[in-house]
């Protein structure tokens, strides 16, 4: 009994032992193998390195100067592609500025003949024409033939025909303020009308051409301010009211030039 309790303490003592052993040699070799992985990583690291130093060195020996060269390359042919791309844009707005000026230059001349047409066949500014010409004459041989109100009548004239809307609409308004109540009121003021018409401000045409039908309803330009008031209620768009204006120049100026210009532009507007 006492050699069998013997023996199994020896295998107990034996078994413990085998264990420490066992312990610690699996200790000793996964630190053994920790150690060489870790020698293994830092190897490999310094080779990768090693290769980027080295890749970074042959690219700043051979590769700089060619890599410039491409670049600045592509850098100058896009400043050409710029400049061709301005050029052309330039080129372009400089021909669509030429046929803008080229076609209101023909706009401008078809309007004048018009217009000089629309004066001869209605006879307006018959008179105007014919005063203005002898006076201007007049005042450039310094005779004092003609008044001052008769000279200045002139001076606006010449100044509309002449295409200076702006001065002679001045020039007519000014001839009304110190001239009042002369035999030229009514055209002064009609041709006020008029500046606004040619430059197309056709609500200040209209009010301009009222003040020749209602405060000179007797005199000559009554009946071509009214057909221009009702033309330029259809410039504006007021097809009611120019109708309206237009059937009224045929019923109070019945067989007359007026009435004729009337009659067609209604037809037109059918």
């Amino acid at each position: 009994m006492k050699a069998f309790i013997k023996l199994c303490l020896l295998l107990c003592l034996v078994v413990f032992f085998a264990g420490c052993a066992t312990t610690t040699d699996l200790r000793r070799l996964s630190a053994q193998t920790q150690d060489e992985l870790n020698q293994r990583l830092k190897q490999q690291q310094r080779e990768i390195d090693h290769l980027k130093e080295s890749l970074a060195s042959l690219q700043k020996s051979h590769g700089d100067v060619g890599l410039d060269v491409s670049s600045f390359k592509d850098y100058l042919q896009e400043i050409q592609d710029l400049n061709d791309r301005q050029r052309k844009d330039a080129t372009s707005r400089l021909n669509r500025k030429d046929d803008e000026v080229k076609e209101l230059k023909e706009k401008q001349d078809r309007l004048v003949l018009k217009m000089n047409f629309l004066e001869t066949y209605l006879g307006l500014g018959e008179k105007d024409r014919l005063d203005a010409g002898s006076k201007a004459g007049s005042a450039k041989d310094g005779s004092s033939t003609f008044s001052d109100r008769e000279q200045a009548y002139a001076a606006a004239y010449e100044l509309f025909k002449d295409g200076a809307y702006d001065k002679a609409r001045g020039q007519f308004q000014d001839f009304l303020k110190n001239f009042p109540g002369t035999e030229y009121s009514d055209s002064a003021q009609f041709w006020i009308g008029e500046c606004y018409y040619v430059e197309r401000n056709y609500e200040q045409a209209i009010l301009e051409y009222d003040k020749v039908i209602k405060n000179y309803s007797s005199g000559g330009k009554a009946a071509p301010a009214l057909l221009k008031q009702g033309l330029s209620f259809v410039n504006i768009g007021d097809r009611v009211s120019g109708r309206l204006i237009l059937q009224k120049v045929i019923k109070n100026y019945p067989n007359t030039s007026h009435a004729k210009v009337a009659r067609a532009k209604l037809l037109e507007m059918k």
